[in-house]
């Protein structure tokens, strides 16, 4: 298989991340160079900067595998992109709302990463996409649910006299 050659315009970014990682991207608008991605056949977990680190280095130390993750440091957040396998759960959607975290579902919308953002105040990889390869968003639920379970000391009962 030849190897594919992309520059590093919105266009051409927009094209790997179609073609290589089987993102849904366009350009949008086209004269800002904004990288956008409509949620269909991926999905995404929006989540805290410091939950989002915690989450991968959780399931690096479980054997899950890491899909692409972003950063967003103006708001401090990071989205976890997912296979679209997480339930429509109300309950489900009140604990993540009560953890902070948010599912981009179907027909939602995800900027991602282009060539034209001005350094890495606006959106930046912390784990890039390299292949169509996403975590099953129900791990990825599991592992922000392993990350946020509160402290429980362990409790000593008194000895009795």
């Amino acid at each position: 298989m030849g190897h594919i050659t992309f520059g590093d315009t919105p266009l051409s970014r927009c094209h790997f991340y179609r073609r290589v990682c089987d993102l849904p991207a366009t350009v949008d608008p086209p004269q800002l160079g904004r990288i956008i991605m409509k949620a269909d056949h991926v999905w995404a977990l929006i989540v805290p900067a410091h939950l989002g680190q915690a989450v991968k280095t959780y399931m690096q130390h479980h054997g899950s595998d890491i899909g692409p993750i972003l950063s967003h440091p103006r708001s401090n957040r990071c989205t976890l992109l997912v296979r679209p396998d997480i339930p429509d759960d109300v309950c489900l959607f009140a604990e993540l709302f009560r953890l902070n975290v948010s599912v981009v579902r179907s027909g939602g919308t995800v900027a991602l990463p282009s060539p034209v953002d001005k350094g890495a105040q606006f959106r930046r990889w912390i784990e890039p996409p390299r292949c169509a390869f996403r975590p099953s968003g129900l791990v990825v639920v599991d592992a922000i649910r392993a990350c946020s379970a509160p402290y429980r000391p362990v409790r000593r009962w008194a000895a009795h006299v």
